[in-house]
């Protein structure tokens, strides 16, 4: 009971700080009513239900029912997840700095970061955990081993490991140490004076990473252009795009600009640094995973004919989310703006506020979306994300190759791999398995369970049901039988057809167990289409001119 009596203390406290806002009248009443049933529902719950219930429990799911009423991106933060947030936030937790995931009965080191305490201390990819701190870690899973291998920076943690190139077994005592989670993933100069950023996420400190990558580019060669790359970029602090932005245009220009309820909240952030490469090309690339903080770079280059888009068109993420303490070490995160670029749009695309009967909500009508013009006079669109300069098909990758890789089976055959050639000469660029080493991994593959059933098996499947539910002649049913005699989508056909993908997809398995995840980033862009791309335009500078001075953009 006194659980309640806490949790309805903490909801009426909430309630007077709030009803002392100027203005407030019969929203006192309402938001008052509420909060009483609220609290009054809890009370029934903790003292009458037949079974005994956790009060924390009814708080988180009560919580969690009053944010889905509002949009995706607000919610309640119990001291439990406050750690998560934290991790999001700042790419900082206590540990030893490696993925880990599940092989049979044990988790074995996925993926050690370079220079971290699990990469110092000789763990390799492929190692399986067998015991930690003299605990036997067989039928553990993932979820435990991580919170046993993580913990206070300075402190040892002991793991006995079954080494994946010979199955020799090793103890390994690894200092846990605060692990920073890299923002650039990779920077570097891929050919012709052309320097290529692979920028993961908005954290603390992704400004002075970007900065110290684009320096160590401009030293150690004469850069004639830059992509940066922001694909699949979800976002994150707003202010280390800004930032970023003033890389490359000079001081006190506006970036963006957040206001709430009414233009009494309008408050603009302008670039405070002095430019490091003003006058250098850009290309930016983004998909339709580059949301919020990316599509605040992204379209300030646009808007401000400063660089140009390439890619997909953007998610459409034009809120701004604030954290409020709301007592008891928890917290509300939750939308208190929406963000506008240079040229006044915003690139907001789903209309939250007003859903249909069902709580459903739809996209800006193009009725409703308005023109606007960059610095130069180009035009652009509001309403639906940042549409690009230059437009590329996404490239999709099949759901056979995807199902390989989750299986593990991409992952298992890439540490055999390396069993049969350690020792062996590696060179990054121009590495590539050979046919015999594919057809090992088909013969790997033909005993595995592969759960994959193509588009147009599916398509014959539903086609099957409704002729038998709308009785339709028996030669019509004899048709599909040959048109699904010809479908070769079982496992050892998909191998040959999706050849070229899956070779792809092992040959950067191979290259992370090499030269890490910055090699295999490093090595995934040299055979990237759209990086490519990108590479033609920064050298066809007629062309890239001609798009920044001149191009408008569509709607859509």
């Amino acid at each position: 009971m006194r659980g309640v009596v806490a949790v309805a203390a903490m909801l009426f406290s909430s309630v007077m700080l709030y009803a002392q806002e100027p203005g407030r009248t019969d929203a006192d009443f309402e938001l008052g009513r509420a909060t009483e049933i609220l609290a009054n529902i809890m009370r029934e719950f903790d003292t009458g239900y037949v079974d005994e219930v956790s009060v924390d429990v009814l708080l988180e799911n009560a919580s969690a029912g009053l944010v889905v009423a509002t949009d995706p991106y607000s919610e309640y933060l119990s001291e439990k997840s406050m750690e998560e947030f934290e991790v999001l936030t700042t790419g900082k937790y206590g540990g030893v700095g490696s993925l880990i995931r599940k092989r049979g009965d044990y988790v074995i080191f996925a993926q050690p970061y370079k220079g971290s305490p699990a990469d110092v201390g000789g763990v390799k990819i492929g190692d399986k955990i067998l015991a930690i701190n003299g605990e036997d870690m067989k039928g553990v899973d993932v979820a435990a081993i991580s919170s046993r291998l993580k913990g206070d920076p300075e402190t040892d943690v002991t793991v006995v490991v079954e080494r994946n190139i010979d199955a020799s077994r090793d103890t390994l005592t690894l200092k846990r140490r605060r692990i920073s989670m890299p923002s650039v993933s990779y920077a570097g100069v891929l050919r012709d004076g052309v320097g290529y950023i692979s920028h993961n996420d908005f954290i603390e400190g992704s400004y002075d990473e970007v900065r110290h990558a684009l320096e160590a580019m401009m030293a150690q060669d004469s850069l004639r252009g830059l992509i940066l790359d922001y694909r699949s970029n979800g976002g994150g602090v707003m202010q280390e795009a800004v930032n970023i932005v003033s890389l490359f245009v000079p001081r006190d220009q506006r970036v963006v600009s957040i206001m709430g309820r009414d233009s009494s909240s309008l408050k603009h952030y302008v670039t405070k640094y002095a430019p490091l490469a003003e006058s250098l090309p850009i290309v930016v690339l983004v998909n339709g995973s580059s949301a919020s903080a990316s599509e605040i770079l992204a379209g300030a280059l646009q808007d401000m004919d400063r660089g140009v888009v390439m890619g997909q068109r953007t998610y459409g993420k034009g809120l701004v989310q604030g954290t409020r303490h709301v007592g008891y070490n928890t917290f509300l995160k939750y939308t208190t703006a929406k963000y506008y670029i240079p040229s006044g749009r915003c690139i907001q695309a789903v209309n939250y506020s007003k859903r249909r009967v069902d709580g459903s909500v739809e996209s800006v009508p193009d009725s409703l979306i308005k023109e606007y013009r960059t610095r130069g006079g180009r035009l652009v669109y509001d309403g639906g994300g940042i549409v690009p300069d230059v437009k590329h098909e996404p490239q999709y990758v099949s759901r056979f190759a995807v199902t390989l890789y989750t299986m593990g089976y991409m992952e298992d055959w890439a540490d055999e791999y390396m069993r049969r050639h350690a020792g062996e000469d590696f060179d990054l660029r121009t590495f590539s398995i050979t046919d015999a080493d594919y057809a090992d991994f088909v013969e790997f593959i033909r005993d595995k369970e592969v759960p994959y059933e193509s588009e147009t098996r599916r398509a014959l499947k539903a086609l099957e049901r409704a002729l038998e539910n709308d009785l339709y002649d028996e030669h019509l049913g004899e048709a599909l039988e040959g048109i699904k005699a010809q479908v070769k989508d079982d496992k050892m056909s998909n191998m040959e057809t999706y050849r070229r993908e899956i070779i792809d997809a092992l040959n950067t398995e191979i290259v992370l167990r090499y030269a890490y995840r910055e090699g295999a980033i490093e090595y995934s862009a040299l055979r990237d289409e759209e990086v490519e791309a990108a590479i033609e335009l920064l050298l066809n500078g007629e062309e890239y001119n001609r798009i920044l001075r001149e191009q408008d953009l569509d709607m859509h």
